[in-house]
């Protein structure tokens, strides 16, 4: 049986992107990319649109760094903002115009992540709106649902290729005080639901489980005590990669 790898791409900055412009083998292999935080403050809604069409368009955001994106076998991505539709807005309570998920598509972005602090910025409207927008782009997707039978069923989001099975999960330490409305649910860093959703997962004859985890003060370089803490619990009950988002710098 031929082994199998799993390669990790994380793109931080743009002096970065030679490093991933190499050659790995495509059998019994999967590579990955993940970038950080995908957000809209109002100058970025301001400057993604063209007054001319009356419409928002964000090609030129991914311009210089689509080709590398398109490397992997899988491209991973936190959206930090609701795709809740009109008024549009920035912090602290986020809604992009839908044109920013097409173009993560368009430019290569398979799979984007929705748990974090900001899921519940425009309630449920929101947080339903921005479930209904990934769909309909067929744009794959975990973190948040539209109520527990949602996540029951798409939870555990599996990435098959390559002869290889991968298992994303994907929780928040929380959404800035906001409630999260009922019936829709947005998944949490609370360790016997995680190791619940853990367990539940071997059933799925996975060979790697990836977990996505909004976490973290931030600006800070260095990892919090709890977040060692919490990583530990999840390497030691089977997670084999741990990929963190929200700090907005590198962490070790």
């Amino acid at each position: 049986m031929n082994m199998k790898n799993i390669y990790l791409l994380i793109i931080v900055t743009l002096s970065s992107f030679s490093f991933f412009a190499q050659d790995v083998p495509k059998e019994d292999s999967l590579s990955f990319i993940f970038m950080g935080d995908i957000m809209g403050h109002d100058p970025q809604i301001a400057s993604a649109f063209n007054p001319e069409k009356g419409a928002y368009n964000y090609e030129d955001v991914f311009r210089k760094v689509s080709h590398i994106i398109r490397t992997a076998d899988f491209a991973i991505a936190n959206l930090e903002v609701t795709l809740a539709g009109e008024p549009y807005a920035g912090y602290p309570q986020f809604s992009s115009p839908d044109a920013l998920a097409v173009a993560c598509k368009k430019n290569g972005i398979d799979v984007l992540v929705t748990a974090n602090n900001h899921s519940c910025d425009r309630a449920k409207k929101g947080l339903l709106r921005t479930i209904h927008v990934l769909d309909s782009l067929e744009i794959p997707h975990t973190g948040t649902f539209k109520d527990a039978e949602e996540r029951n069923r798409k939870n555990l989001l599996i990435l098959d290729r390559n002869n290889i099975r991968v298992g994303l999960l994907n929780y928040t330490y929380g959404t800035n005080g906001l409630p999260t409305p009922k019936p829709t649910m947005v998944n949490r860093i609370d360790t016997l639901t995680m190791l619940s959703d853990i367990r539940k997962s071997r059933a799925d004859s996975l060979d790697k489980l990836i977990v996505m985890i909004h976490w973290g003060p931030e600006y800070q370089s260095q990892p919090s005590k709890k977040q060692v803490e919490i990583a530990e619990v999840l390497f030691r009950n089977g997670v084999d990669i741990i990929v963190g988002s929200h700090p907005h710098v590198l962490q070790k």
